[in-house]
């Protein structure tokens, strides 16, 4: 048996064919920009494995500039008993996490059809208004939302069609959801700065964790502080418009007049800001200031020194998503929320805080 190399363009039409015999595409198919990001390729390629499937005509053209309509009776009989479920996600760049992946082609083979919403809620500027039409543009049976505000995750839940949380502020409605609990960690992670004498401690986190009230980890992190000895108030959980030049900005503000000793980050992609921010402009980690990241991330291997984060497992959190994919689509009501256990890992971004 011979071995075949595919080539790039092969790679992109196995992909695209997969999804269109999953059902994944219906009506007009996505015009090649917006495929070239999701898949993360160049449109060069996407648009030479759409001119492949047109002419074995899975897909029709409708004229130029215009974009090709999927061919109906596509979908294999196999998958018809599944259901058409939306991901719409904070940001875009979430649908690249690898368990998130993972999730939509485990659903997939159970004979689901994942979609993705045009736009992420960051995109539409986390304004209800804007999302909620991006979201009966998906056609879907159920959604999976990924970091939802309150306000996002409220109308969801006032809804007819399933949903499932993902992490955001889902604690307290009548949804599905899954994602770690951090308030212990959060209180390890301050109990660990304000033993090696830190006392100007920041949190810097998305605005649905901040708006309108703190969350429940946010609570647990001023509740920290409190506990020792600490005053809290904006300086600690400061507010900024989620795009890199207001973190950028904010960061600028806070180390201009009173710096913070140690930072905590939520999330990987702010960590990774925070410690390109820092590297700039000459202030040495952990020297200057402590860094502690609330995500893990495999790229954290291979750190040296190594990073001081928040550890949690994501299987169990696409298992249960799995499971309510298959108790709702069985008729079956579900709206239990699950947590799953987080732990504060001391590393080498954090030391003791500067003589005041």
């Amino acid at each position: 048996m011979s071995l075949r190399i595919l080539s790039g363009s092969d790679q992109v039409e196995g992909y695209l064919r997969q999804g269109l015999q999953a059902g994944r595409w219906r009506g007009d198919m996505p015009g090649r920009n917006k495929l070239a990001a999701e898949i993360g390729v160049s449109g060069r390629l996407v648009e030479a494995a759409l001119a492949k499937l047109e002419r074995e005509g899975l897909l029709a053209g409708q004229g130029p500039r215009r974009r090709r309509r999927v061919v109906k009776g596509l979908v294999h009989n196999a998958r018809k008993a599944g259901m058409r479920i939306a991901f719409l996600a904070n940001e875009r760049v979430d649908l690249r996490i690898d368990y998130l992946t993972d999730l939509q082609h485990r659903l997939e083979e159970a004979g689901h059809v994942p979609v993705i919403a045009g736009k992420s809620m960051v995109e539409l500027g986390m304004d209800l208004a804007r999302i909620v039409p991006e979201v009966g543009k998906a056609g879907a049976d159920a959604f999976l939302v990924i970091g939802g505000s309150l306000e996002v995750l409220e109308w969801f839940a006032g809804g007819k069609k399933p949903v499932f949380a993902m992490f955001g502020r889902r604690r307290g409605l009548a949804i599905a959801g899954a994602g770690p609990d951090k308030s212990p960690a959060y209180a390890q992670a301050v109990g660990e700065l304000a033993g090696l004498g830190h006392r100007r401690i920041v949190l810097l986190t998305r605005t649905p964790r901040r708006i309108p009230e703190p969350g429940l980890v946010e609570r647990a992190f001023l509740a920290a502080l409190a506990a020792h000895g600490i005053p809290s108030g904006a300086y600690n959980l400061p507010d900024w418009e989620e795009n890199a030049v207001s973190f950028h900005a904010r960061l600028d503000a806070l180390f201009r007049v009173t710096p913070p000793t140690a930072l905590i980050l939520d999330e990987v992609p702010f960590f990774m800001a925070a410690l390109h921010f820092c590297a700039s402009r000459g202030i040495r980690v952990p020297d200057d200031v402590s860094l502690v990241c609330t995500d893990p991330d495999p790229a954290f291997d291979w750190f040296v020194p190594s990073v001081a984060h928040i550890r949690w497992e994501a299987t169990p959190l696409v298992r249960r998503a799995l499971r309510w994919a298959d108790n709702i689509s069985r008729g079956k009501d579900d709206r239990r929320q699950t947590e799953t256990k987080a732990e504060f890992i001391a590393g080498g971004t954090v030391g003791r805080a500067i003589a005041m």
